[in-house]
């Protein structure tokens, strides 16, 4: 994915950002997850090892494959948004009208 590179920041950490490319593929790779996101696929395993200890997501074995659960009950964690939920966060994102999820696999969410 080709990036405009006078974009040095975003409203989003990475680890948002993987919660929200999972919402729209629970069956990600991490290979691409780390190109949609624009990290290593080392820093993709990090960060989903850190969510799933943390119980936002859970991975499920199906395979050779990995496919993700989001928790949409768990709280966020910032004391700014913790009034708020994981899967508050998903819907104002409004996943379902991207031009990625059109035609797209449904995502998995637990609650």
């Amino acid at each position: 994915m080709e990036r405009d590179k006078s974009h040095h920041w975003t409203f989003f950490s990475n680890y948002g950002h993987i919660l929200l490319a999972l919402a729209q593929d629970p069956e990600a790779r991490l290979r691409d997850l780390a190109e949609r996101v624009g990290i290593t696929e080392r820093a993709v395993h990090r960060l989903l090892s850190e969510m799933e200890a943390a119980g936002v997501i859970s991975r499920h074995r199906e395979g050779r494959r990995n496919s993700y659960s989001i928790k949409q009950t768990v709280k966020l964690r910032h004391p700014i948004e913790d009034h708020r939920t994981v899967g508050d966060l998903i819907d104002l994102i409004d996943l379902e009208s991207s031009p990625r999820r059109r035609g797209g696999k449904s995502a998995a969410r637990a609650n």
